[in-house]
């Protein structure tokens, strides 16, 4: 059995000070049992101040997370504030592992610093891994997947993609043991007799258009043909508009729901930009063959989805905690209410008495199930708030 703790502070500068509200905090939660980890995220200014890394350094445990624009506990949310969650059990155990630095593409950090890790766990196989990437031009949300599940053999991986406050994001970060790092991944495998459950919350299906096509020209997040007309033709031809550059008016607001004819949920991919070849530059793969959809995200549709998707996670049984990511594009929808979310999360969550901790992401990972009882397939998500439960 896993048990959970949280603490959070918004004290930035004063790094003693900082590490004693903490600490009070986590001695609250009572005593650590024999295995303990940290999930940590926080606003870059803790990195640069010290403060991060005081608190990783004071704590008897490691922590491994991500910088991120926003982020909450049961106990307080903001903006400029460093959240902590405690995992600890006796039955339960975690390896923590830094991959070294990644390049374009490559797999060989990932899987020589999972292989490494693995070796040293209770078990043959995890029973779950949590992941934290860099966010890197040349590394997107469906590398880091596809690349572990094949490395790890199919083990259940959630996690987040590092983001920050600027526009850029060139202060996101990837944390390990108090240490910052731009360009490694770092993550958690979590061994024994644990039974994660992931529930996801994406786009109604009231507000995904009738119109379907088939994705017949991409490669890799390069959306080039739909029905083997030019992307932004048939996003004309379904009613989208462009502007004097050239892009889709609204582009924030009108993700691609992508359907891979396997049995398993569709997936949202944010669309950022175009290419000077008219192409669709999204966050994340979209194959050839899949089914493709518009979506419309708006306030009301965040905070509806994100409502129906943690009353399901509370139905589904007990849960001693809740780690949750919701994708930075949501935030940003959010507009002059950008709590709005997290609110939403504090009202349905303040008499489950669950500890819980949620983060902003610039892409999450979850596992996708076709039917209950069947495999599990390892999925990343753009436009999407994503919740495991343990």
């Amino acid at each position: 059995m896993i048990r959970a703790m949280t603490a959070c502070t918004s004290e930035i500068d004063d790094v003693q000070a900082a590490v004693s509200e903490m600490r009070a905090q986590l001695e609250t939660g009572g005593r650590l049992l024999r295995n303990t980890v940290g999930i940590l995220t926080c606003y870059a200014d803790f990195i640069e101040s010290g403060a991060m890394e005081g608190i990783c350094e004071a704590l008897p445990f490691e922590i491994v997370g991500s910088t991120t624009l926003s982020s909450a506990t049961e106990g307080s949310s903001g903006e400029l504030i460093l959240t902590l969650m405690v995992l600890t059990s006796d039955d339960v155990s975690f390896a923590v592992g830094l991959t070294d630095p990644i390049f374009p593409e490559e797999a060989a950090p990932l899987r020589e610093a999972y292989e490494s890790v693995a070796a040293t766990g209770d078990a043959e196989k995890p029973a779950l891994m949590l992941t934290f990437a860099p966010l890197l031009l040349n590394g997107g949300g469906d590398f880091y997947v596809n690349s572990f599940t094949e490395i790890s053999g199919g083990v259940p991986n959630f996690g987040m993609i590092a983001v920050d406050h600027n526009s850029d994001y060139h202060e996101s970060r990837v944390i390990h043991n108090g240490k910052a790092w731009v360009d490694r991944c770092a993550f958690v495998l979590v061994f024994g007799d644990v039974h994660p459950r992931f529930f996801i919350g994406s786009i109604s299906p009231e507000k995904i258009f009738m119109e379907k096509g088939i994705v017949t020209a991409s490669r890799g997040n390069q959306l080039r043909t739909v029905n083997d007309r030019p992307v932004l033709e048939y996003l004309r031809s379904i009613g989208l508009t462009r502007n004097e550059k050239e892009t889709v008016v609204g582009i924030n607001s009108f993700p691609f729901i992508v359907d891979y004819n396997d049995g398993t949920l569709p997936v949202a991919r944010a669309m950022f930009a175009n290419t000077p070849e008219g192409y669709a530059v999204c966050g994340g793969d979209i194959p050839v063959g899949a089914t493709l959809s518009v979506g419309f995200i708006n306030t009301n549709e965040i905070v509806t989805t994100t409502g129906k998707t943690l009353t399901s996670a509370l139905a589904s049984g007990k849960s001693n905690c809740l780690l949750m990511f919701s994708c930075i594009g949501r935030y940003f929808t959010l507009g002059y209410e950008p709590m709005i979310e997290i609110d939403k999360v504090r009202e349905i969550l303040g008499a489950a008495g669950v500890p819980w901790q949620l983060a902003y992401s610039g892409g999450e990972f979850c596992p996708v199930r076709a039917r209950e009882g069947e495999a599990i397939t390892n999925r990343s998500h753009n436009d999407t708030i994503v919740i495991c439960a343990l």
